[in-house]
């Protein structure tokens, strides 16, 4: 019997008894040493697209946050309008999280990625043409921004199921899929990092429209370098030797063609190690949606910086957390390689969830604003620190259905960011910011704690040979 092995051109025959369990036993990614010839480079050149599409994506999406505070004055906004504004983002990019998982499989990486990512350009545009107050009522300014920010959210939605379900999970070696995830994810708050000082300059010097005018040109670079370069499958990029696709395809488990195609989302949503990741990266993101949402408007409004003083010090944390996943990244792959991935991805997340919460809670009750931004720079540092565990536990546990799995994850990872641009200004209004921020401990502790029960390892229908 012959079985198609996902991201291999040759398909390789059934072994006749079944490996051990790949949450149970140590992963290796050395190619075959019999392989001779050339070696190319050519997953780092597609990861290196993958962190500036990252990147970009955080500056189209984040410029809201740090925009907002010109726009709140300009538009007659206040800050729980401003929240609702942000929040049709969270709540349009959770929720097509998992179609953006199917969009992906559908169209493949190399076709879906281009698409969104050039949406993402003519949706920052549109935003720069609001009306202003003259002529046009609050509600329609309001539900025209809340418009926009949800077809945004829903143009975003596929990236990251396609980025590491699809590109990731077929270009990296099991047992290296935390890394490419974390360079990612480095280049997600690097452009958060830039968001910050860059975003803050335009609306001080051009006002707050030519902000969204003058960044969105970058999504359709974005699109062509990607469409130019990249290809669904190392095999069919000219560049990839056959070193590197051995070297890409060593120890990859024989994951099984799915039998009902259309059956495979309920078997995606029954899956329990998938519901308790997800569960816990909704806790993770609570703190992470408290950095995107309010992080500038919380320097300048509640610390008082000035407000392009703010715009830099916005970018510290985000400095941090992209060493933070990068390190987070590089622990979980060696921790697979000398244990399991279990245990790696169970140590990564524990260990910076709970120092996020510790370091939220310092934030929240410093006195100094000098002293709460370096916590808060502790802080996001130690939440992305698991970031790249959690998308290489999707990745592992969904198998064939890898995009599928990490859309489902990045939906809870993702609604609870509609739920914090909501309630930490209601919170900060009824109980003072020093609860609004501090208690966002309460969900890292809670995402951490869940690990506890999670076992990554592919579907139990995949990885090994059919029974007699």
């Amino acid at each position: 019997m012959i079985l198609q092995i996902p991201g291999s051109p040759i398909p390789g025959p059934l072994v006749a008894t079944a490996p051990p369990a790949l949450s149970d036993r140590p992963l290796s990614t050395d190619s075959d040493a019999k392989t001779v010839g050339p070696n190319s480079f050519v997953r780092w050149k597609i990861l290196a697209l993958l962190a500036l599409a990252s990147g970009v994506a955080y500056v189209l999406r984040q410029n809201m946050s740090v925009a907002g505070e010109r726009m709140m004055s300009d538009l007659g906004l206040s800050q729980v309008q401003l929240g609702i504004v942000l929040g049709a983002f969270a709540w349009a990019y959770g929720i097509f999280q998992f179609p953006g998982g199917v969009f992906g499989d559908w169209l493949g990486a190399r076709k879906g990625l281009s698409l969104i990512i050039a949406a993402w350009g003519v949706l920052n545009l549109l935003v720069a043409l609001i009306p202003g107050t003259a002529g046009t009522s609050p509600v329609m300014i309001i539900a025209l921004l809340a418009a926009l920010r949800f077809l945004m959210g829903v143009a975003q939605a596929p990236l990251f199921p396609i980025l590491s379900g699809h590109s990731i999970a077929r270009w990296f070696p099991v047992g290296a899929w935390a890394f490419p995830n974390a360079v990612t994810n480095a280049g997600l708050t690097l452009g958060s990092a830039a968001t910050g000082p860059l975003i803050a300059w335009l609306a001080h010097t051009l006002g707050w429209r030519a902000s969204f005018a003058t960044t969105a040109p970058l999504a359709f670079l974005m699109a062509a370098a990607w469409w130019w370069y990249s290809r669904d499958q190392p095999a069919q990029h000219a560049g990839v030797s056959a070193r590197e696709l051995a070297h890409i395809n060593a120890g990859r488990p024989d994951f099984r063609a799915p039998a009902n195609p259309r059956r495979e989302w309920r078997l995606v949503l029954r899956d329990r190690n998938l519901l308790l990741i997800t569960a816990s990266y909704f806790a993770a993101n609570y703190v992470f949606y408290f950095f995107f949402n309010w992080l500038y408007i919380y320097l300048v409004d509640v610390r008082k910086f000035q407000v392009l003083t703010g715009g830099l010090f916005a970018s510290a944390p985000w400095i941090c957390g992209a060493i933070g996943a990068t390190l987070g990244g590089m622990i979980c792959d060696r921790l697979a390689r000398r244990y399991n991935m279990t245990i790696s991805c169970r140590v990564v997340t524990i260990c910076g969830l709970v120092l996020a919460g510790v370091f939220i809670v310092a934030a929240a009750g410093a006195a100094s604003p000098y002293v709460a931004l370096i916590f808060l720079c502790l802080c996001l540092a130690a939440q992305q620190f698991t970031d790249a565990a959690s998308w290489a536990a999707a990745t592992m546990v969904g198998g064939s259905r890898a995009a599928m799995t990490c859309g489902v994850m990045n939906t809870g990872g993702n609604v609870v960011g509609g739920l914090v641009a909501v309630v930490v200004p209601i919170t900060a209004r009824e109980f003072g910011w020093p609860v609004a921020v501090g208690s966002a401990s309460l969900f890292a502790f809670v995402g951490a704690v869940l690990w506890l029960w999670i076992r990554v390892s592919p579907p139990t229908n995949e990885g090994r040979p059919p029974g007699p």
